[in-house]
């Protein structure tokens, strides 16, 4: 008899699959607008159930601790990116820079994307999760490119090359980590299966995994954005459409990182493999502060919150590196309230760029004034990002310093400045663009800011509060990561 939970994880991966389908070949744009945002609702509903309904693990697919409560934000963030899309899509289709035929081809290819992105996270193979994760990254490569501006087209173009370096060196990655559970295992899915290779690692050769993770960290560190693998990051945010920047930072980058997690269990449950935490906590450092001083250059407003991402992976990437319940504890909850914060930092920026009809910041100005609603709805989202109190981002960068400064005092000065400078240029680019004389259009705006609104009081709703079941989740989870 088939587990109730099995229904729903189908579900997770049937409707955006069916819905994608439809959307190819629906004329009405309006109607697809709709079918996007209910089928990623429908999707979302799935998922949830997931939370009290889990199967057990199958050959190709998976629910546990580790990845159910990603896949519940991953389909939430993908419902209200959808919401958001269908009021800034229409109004790229009412501007002239999409026609119909891009407007069903962005729709299809979004809820393509959210397939992509499900299946990498419910992946019980090591193979099926590669697939999954180059699936979601050719598809952000069309829909980075859908304006077909040349410098649209040059983005998804860098994009395209970087990924496909970074999925290559994930492959051999992968069949390193197989060869190695080949001879322990037997040939078969069950040497490819992420529940066997965790309990079974304590016999796999060391030096094929120490092998396998450095390859494995450079591919999908590739799709994370840590430096210098992030190139393709920065152009992707600016020139692609800005419902795919909220998806790129608030999802995509996150389920590329849960891959490297995935693989750090495997490494740190056998004894003789090297510890990966250096190797990460290195990238991660480098990251922050790369990113917090390229903060301080950047004149497009999409393309600064593109190198916040980078800032803000390489901090979730150095507190696992550093590891322990407590640092895993933070990386978990920074990751979460990253999605939620960075998603409704782009709803925000999506609209000031049509009501400006400009991303370049010197012509942005004075927003609290022209347009309060987006001045200071942008205003939270940078306090919250920055991390000032009371917001949970705070919480978790403090828990991560203080944590690295017991083990590491000196990295964890070095990576307390860089979170200094980057809060310094943050603060410094928003001073121009939330106050001041306003300056360009002052059109008011016609999209929903509903999606924005919603984000927003679940990022200060978790600064204040967070529920005991979520918050227990966290902990198993952290110890479980080691």
């Amino acid at each position: 008899m088939t587990e109730p939970g099995s229904f729903f994880v189908g579900a997770v991966l049937i409707i955006p699959a069916v819905s994608a389908a439809l959307l190819v070949v629906l004329p009405d744009d309006r109607a697809a607008a709709r079918l996007n945002a209910l089928a990623a609702f429908l999707t979302f509903v799935a998922a949830s159930v997931l939370f009290v309904e889990r199967p057990s693990p199958g050959r190709y697919l998976i629910v546990d601790d580790l990845n159910v409560v990603f896949i519940v934000l991953s389909t939430f963030i993908g419902f209200t990116t959808s919401v958001f899309s269908a009021s800034y899509i229409a109004h790229e289709l009412e501007t002239g820079r999409l026609t119909p035929r891009y407007l069903r081809f962005y729709h299809a290819m979004y809820q393509t994307l959210m397939f992509g992105m499900n299946l990498a996270l419910l992946s019980n193979n090591v193979g099926l999760m590669w697939v999954a994760i180059e699936l979601a990254t050719l598809t952000t490569v069309l829909m980075v490119g859908i304006y077909r501006t040349p410098a649209a087209l040059e983005a998804a173009w860098k994009y395209f090359l970087l990924g496909s370096v970074g999925i290559a060196l994930a492959l051999f990655g992968t069949i390193l980590v197989y060869l190695a559970a080949h001879s322990i295992v037997g040939e078969g899915l069950d040497a490819m299966a992420w529940n066997v290779l965790v309990q079974r690692s304590p016999e796999f050769d060391p030096a094929l995994l120490n092998l396998a993770f450095l390859f494995l960290l450079l591919g999908y560190g590739t799709k994370v954005g840590l430096v210098p693998l992030h190139a393709w990051l920065p152009d992707a945010h600016a020139e692609g459409p800005t419902p795919i920047s909220a998806v790129l930072s608030g999802l995509l980058l996150n389920v590329a990182l849960f891959a490297v997690l995935r693989f750090k269990s495997v490494m740190s449950a056998n004894p003789g493999a090297f510890a990966p935490g250096p190797l990460m906590v290195s990238l991660g450092l480098i990251s922050v502060i790369f990113a917090s001083f390229m903060l301080y250059r950047r004149q497009d407003i999409k393309r600064m919150f593109g190198y916040s991402s980078i800032e803000h992976m390489g901090i979730i990437t150095f507190a696992f590196g550093v590891g322990g319940p407590l640092a895993n504890f933070a990386g978990l909850l920074h990751m979460t309230l990253h999605s939620l914060t960075k998603s409704a930092i782009f709803f925000c920026v999506g609209h000031i760029a049509q009501v400006k009809g400009t991303q370049h910041m010197p012509d942005i100005r004075g927003l609290t004034v022209s347009h309060p609603v987006l001045g200071w709805g942008l205003a939270f989202g940078v306090v919250a990002i920055a991390g000032l109190p009371p917001m949970g981002i705070f919480m978790t960068e403090f828990l991560i310093v203080t944590t690295t400064f017991a083990r590491h005092p000196v990295l964890a000065v070095v990576f307390g400045l860089s979170l200094l400078v980057a809060f310094g240029a943050l603060l410094l680019r928003l001073n121009g663009l939330a106050f001041g004389e306003p300056h360009g259009s002052l059109a008011p705006v016609k999209a929903s800011l509903v999606p924005m609104f919603a984000h927003f009081a679940l990022v200060f709703a978790a600064g204040i509060w967070l529920p005991p079941a979520l918050v227990a989740w966290f902990q198993n989870v952290a110890s479980l990561l080691k």
